[in-house]
């Protein structure tokens, strides 16, 4: 299964200039979050792929427009030919804003999925907005990544985390991947793809 990685970033490639053939092979589309709504719902429309998404911590639109013909995964469990998706998107609570949670809300949120993911056998790929503490976040609160997700990775060791939310241009260190145990991490900030 071929799987194209999108967020934070609209693909000019994708949006400004579309071709079908750039996503020939695709069987899926997973969003990490804080893309505009009408930027996935002109791709699932064209690339006539199922699109999963997470929300960001910019994705407050949503509440009132979300993304025609994609379906949000948050705290949901869904499988998609046999590949076993988890979905939890937002940011380090850092003003209040939506989509956005402390470091206890999100321990709350894992827990809450333990049963489903008990019962579906494990997980094969994690969609989360922020990364993983200390593997592609940075320092400062808006962009620190959580804690809770590397016991979720050491419990399940799923095949990827996927993650947006670190852009490329916010300086030097940004990965595309990392290693964390059996688990690859991927900054999906603007677009890549994957193959299980």
């Amino acid at each position: 299964m071929k799987i194209m990685l999108i967020s934070d970033e609209e693909d000019r490639g994708l949006w400004d200039y579309f071709k079908k053939e750039k996503l020939e092979g695709a069987d899926l589309i997973l969003s990490a979050g804080d893309l505009k709504a009408v930027y996935l719902s002109f791709l699932v429309t064209l690339a006539n792929r199922p699109l999963l998404y997470v929300h960001g911590n910019h994705d407050g639109s949503y509440d009132n427009w979300p993304p025609e013909g994609c379906d949000c995964i948050d705290d949901k469990l869904v499988t998609i030919n046999g590949v076993r998706i988890l979905g939890l998107g937002g940011s380090m609570l850092y003003n209040g804003g939506p989509y956005q949670y402390t470091e206890k809300q999100m321990r709350w949120r894992i827990w809450k999925l333990q049963g489903k993911i008990r019962r579906a056998g494990g997980v094969d790929i994690v969609v989360t907005h922020a990364p993983p503490r200390g593997y592609g976040d940075q320092d400062n609160l808006p962009h620190r990544g959580f804690e809770a997700f590397l016991p979720l990775m050491d419990k399940w060791k799923p095949k990827y985390l996927v993650h947006g939310h670190i852009h490329q241009r916010y300086g030097t260190g940004w990965e595309r991947t990392r290693q964390y145990g059996e688990t690859t991490i991927i900054n999906a900030c603007g677009k890549t793809f994957i193959e299980l």
